[in-house]
């Protein structure tokens, strides 16, 4: 039996962040931003001791750290980075994090349209990127890193049968167009069919159990296949895998894709925590497909409400197998299971005031901050 041990604390973020006005209606400008802070447009550019890139969608910014690092490392990192943006922005905008943006409308954004047009134009010619698939999703992307092979297969079949779980901890997509959604994560509801020609690209989020390399290697061989059949050989590469979970060989880590943005940096590296401190556990979990798939569609539709018990199972392993950094994250967590995850706190909030925006006001503030939403009188903190 495999292992599932993270090689070390180590790990790589990725933050994606909706570019707003002063009443939260999205921006397309991430080009002219980064133009701003660098001088010239460029994809990804070096500022405030972090790295700011473009995503697909030209109302997100991407911020990534300088380095990978320990969790405290990453956040200060990142939240020096994303003050300086601030500064350099002279507070022109409101960022927001969350797994979609609540109110966008499609005919408010567009994709980046300077370099990597050929990708864009093939996924376009396929799939249609003019949806909220494609121009309406933020994600928490988590990278670990891993030693050999036993590693990363023991790390990905844990991390698979975990995914219900980390999507129901973690949704924060309840709004799509300013109404709310039948799913707390609605940006898998959209994630999960918006390469639905090719099915074997996404293959529902839940990725397929390993028992080797070789078993991954032939997955990405099967997309190729089929990408080669539809003239699009340019997507050719090991990131055109959209499954939950894929591995970068080129990096040598596996990453985890089916996480919905939080709406903060300190809110991120809890999540991060308890991954890590699962990973530690020897804990198995059910692991066949249509029990996982059935458990992911309830986390997706009902968030912790899905799977209270479970969780907070989960993380009272968690806690035991914690590193002691681990444990200062840990807590956010536990209040998270307690309180819904932030999708439910975010409906609950939205019932109560009728009105989405100040909530939105609230959200943009924890961001800005570094300090996580709440359920309770005070809304942060």
């Amino acid at each position: 039996m495999h292992r599932a041990q993270p090689a070390q604390s180590h790990l790589g973020t990725e933050h994606e962040y909706s570019i707003n006005d002063s009443i939260f209606r999205p921006l397309a400008i991430s080009d002219r931003i980064i133009e701003r802070i660098n001088g010239r447009v460029e994809h990804e550019v070096a500022f405030g001791g972090i790295r700011v890139s473009k995503e697909l969608q030209k109302h997100v910014l991407e911020l990534i750290p300088a380095s990978p690092g320990n969790l405290g490392r990453l956040e200060e990192n990142l939240f020096s980075g994303l003050q300086e943006l601030f500064r350099a922005t002279k507070n022109e905008y409101q960022f927001l994090g969350l797994g979609m943006h609540p109110l966008l409308t499609l005919d408010q954004t567009t994709y980046w349209d300077h370099d990597e047009q050929d990708y864009y134009q093939a996924y376009d010619r396929l799939f249609g990127i003019k949806q909220h698939g494609w121009l309406n999703i933020q994600a928490l992307q988590i990278n670990i890193p891993y030693r050999d092979e036993q590693e990363l297969v023991g790390m990905f079949n844990k991390i698979r049968s975990l995914m219900p779980y980390l999507v129901a901890v973690t949704a924060s997509s309840p709004f799509v167009e300013g109404q709310v959604n039948s799913y707390m994560d609605s940006r898998l509801v959209y994630y999960r069919r918006n390469q639905s020609q090719i099915p074997q690209i996404c293959r529902n989020v839940i990725p397929e159990r390993l028992e080797g390399i070789r078993d991954y290697v032939e997955i990405n061989r099967n997309i190729y296949r089929e990408l080669k059949k539809q003239h699009a050989q340019i997507l050719c590469h090991e990131w055109v895998n959209s499954r939950g979970e894929i591995v970068r060989f080129t990096r040598r880590c596996l990453e985890i894709k089916a996480i919905d943005e939080q709406e903060c940096l300190h809110s991120d590296m809890a999540i991060c925590a308890f991954i890590m401190a699962l990973l530690r556990t020897d804990l198995e979990l059910e692991d066949s497909e249509s029990h996982l798939l059935a458990m992911l569609e309830d986390g997706m539709r009902r968030g912790v409400a899905a799977m209270r018990p479970e969780l907070e199972r989960l993380y009272a392993l968690a806690v035991r197998n914690a590193t002691r950094e681990e444990q200062r994250y840990l807590p956010l967590i536990e209040k998270r299971i307690e309180q819904g995850s932030l999708a439910e706190i975010m409906v609950q909030r939205q019932k109560e005031e009728k009105e989405i925006l100040p909530m939105l006001s609230q959200l943009a503030w924890c961001l800005k901050e570094n300090i996580p939403y709440s359920a309770e009188p005070g809304r942060c903190g």
